[in-house]
């Protein structure tokens, strides 16, 4: 197939190698990594604070859940278009576009004196978020030789893996004691620090030449098929449990929108000749696995988020940001390691790394089903979260690296776009299907436990009676055994949520078991390798 013809020519192999930024290149990663940074943490710090934003604007917690539907469409559906736009207007330019645009916008959004507006200023604060990873990502790739990359990768990793998980504790701590306002409020002066270090340490390199012809070229249609399957695909996710799924008209359409979009955009992009997404990138075998693999990756990353603060909350008593805190020696851990992940991937090559990570996965699921119960304490909590972390630089460092081996550096925006944009699908959509599994296994349990909760069961007849006996002297006689009754039947739905959440980390131990196997496939590049491997190509 020929080459996408939004991207720039192909840059000569003589100054791909002999360029080299003016700025030292740590300071380039810094730089883009704290606005970065600050991006991915605004997609999970409203998350504990819905109940305050809903209440101080007059809205029912249901409807400000668009609070984040609203930042998360309009992130993905810009997400893989910085390519195009770094084409049109250059990638620094672009970059300080998007930076800007968040800026303001989280200024608006800490004003917002109704839910409507604020759901409108969200929509622009995702939009202006959603080119600065990918573009981040790029920055980074091209500042650093090929053998260095994988360090510069382990930041960005730091950013990626950590702010989510530090998202939900640092909005709970400021709602709790300023405002929810305060959560869109801080993003203003680190903006305006990165905007400023941007303008003095970041500048394109000599193959990317913006066109401003292209504006007027621009693939609307690709435009339109990308935002309709990104907004019924993640309007699906988000409200579907609410919904009750696929027995819900409402879900049954944003489906319909999301698989006829997304097929409608497949087949658009790679029949016309300038198109806004160069899916041609996917004959790359490695690439395409990498996007794969990156995929199911964030939706580990997010699906963990998501699952150990919830069992925490739900089942142990826990205040948002005491579950919280039980993360942040998981933090901690990922700050030691994710550097000599980085590191690593300069000895060792990325396919052997991501086996190692996706084989690590596979025994901290098993490890994670063992220890969730309803006796975990603080200590074994804050464990777990060391234990889940450990693999997860491994895996996201080689397989960041890895999706740029082989690949021409003219198309590095196109590679960071595409691959943030499947960790962030990725994310979405293991999150919503964990939180199903655990629903659904509940179910099954707590059919499964009435069956011994009978009269004529010796246990269940002894431990009604006894607690009936308790209950009754604490409360007065005619009252026990209903309390008795309603006592054992939230011990059953305790029980048996405990075992929803034990059954879905088995399953995510089984496709972790996958992952190992998938791994394999990827190519064997020598550690620092720009060239595309053997067979690279398909």
């Amino acid at each position: 197939m020929a080459a996408s013809q939004t991207t720039a020519a192909p840059a000569p192999a003589a100054l791909q190698a002999a360029w080299k930024p003016r700025s030292n290149p740590w300071l380039i990663a810094a730089t883009v990594a704290l606005a970065a940074f600050m991006e991915v943490l605004d997609t999970s710090i409203a998350n504990v604070a819905l109940p305050h934003i809903a209440g101080s604007l007059g809205a029912s917690i249901d409807q400000g859940t668009w609070v984040l539907t609203s930042y998360l469409v309009s992130n993905a559906i810009v997400l893989p278009l910085g390519a195009w736009a770094s084409n049109v207007m250059g990638r620094k330019n672009f970059f300080l576009t998007c930076l800007v645009i968040f800026t303001i916008s989280s200024f608006l959004c800490g004003i917002a004196p109704t839910l409507p507006l604020l759901i409108v200023f969200r929509i622009l604060q995702g939009a202006g978020g959603g080119g600065l990873q990918p573009m981040a990502q790029a920055i980074m790739a091209d500042s650093f030789e090929p053998h260095k990359r994988g360090q510069a990768f382990a930041l960005y990793g730091l950013v990626a893996v950590l702010a989510p998980s530090i998202g939900p504790t640092l909005g709970g701590w400021i709602t709790d004691n300023y405002s929810w306002r305060w959560i869109f409020f801080i993003n203003i002066p680190v903006g305006l620090l990165a905007f400023l270090l941007v303008t003095r340490l970041i500048e394109d390199p000599p193959w990317i030449k913006p066109d401003r012809k292209l504006l007027g070229q621009m693939d609307y249609l690709g435009l339109s098929f990308l935002s309709i399957a990104m907004g019924g695909m993640q309007i699906m996710l988000d409200k579907g449990e609410e919904n009750d799924w696929f027995s819900s008209g409402f879900i049954q359409f944003f489906a319909v929108l999301f698989v006829g979009g997304m097929i409608a955009l497949v087949l658009w992009e790679l029949h016309t000749d300038k198109p806004i997404i160069n899916l041609r990138l996917f004959r790359f075998k490695n690439f395409a696995i990498c996007c794969f693999l990156m995929a199911l990756v964030g939706g580990v990353l997010n699906a963990n988020t998501v699952l150990q603060p919830q069992f925490m909350q739900e089942l142990l008593g826990y205040t948002a940001t005491s579950a919280g805190e039980a993360l942040t020696a998981g933090g901690i851990a990922l700050v030691v390691v994710m550097p000599l992940a980085g590191f690593a991937t300069g000895k060792i090559s990325a396919r052997t790394l991501a086996v190692v990570g996706f084989i690590m996965f596979t025994f901290t699921f098993r490890y994670a089903a063992q220890v969730t119960s309803l006796q975990m304490t603080f200590s074994q909590a804050s464990w777990l979260r060391v234990i889940q972390m450990l693999p997860l630089p491994f895996c996201f460092i080689s397989i960041t690296n890895a999706a740029y081996v082989g690949m021409p550096k003219e198309e590095s925006n196109q590679v960071s776009g595409l691959i943030n944009f499947a960790r962030n699908i990725g994310g979405s959509i293991l999150i919503a299907i964990t939180s199903a599994q655990v629903t659904s296994r509940t179910m099954w349990h707590e059919q499964h436990l009435q069956n011994f909760m009978q009269p004529g069961q010796p246990g269940y007849d002894a431990h009604r009676g006894a607690l009936q006996g308790f209950l009754s002297g604490q409360f007065g006689g005619p009252n026990g055994g209903g309390l008795a009754l309603g006592s054992l039947y939230q011990q059953l739905n305790m029980q048996a949520r405990m075992q929803g959440y034990q059954d879905v980390y088995i399953e995510l131990s089984w496709m972790s078991v996958c992952l190992v196997l998938l791994a394999f496939l990827l190519s064997k590049n020598r550690p620092g390798q720009s060239a595309a491997p053997e067979g690279a190509v398909h």
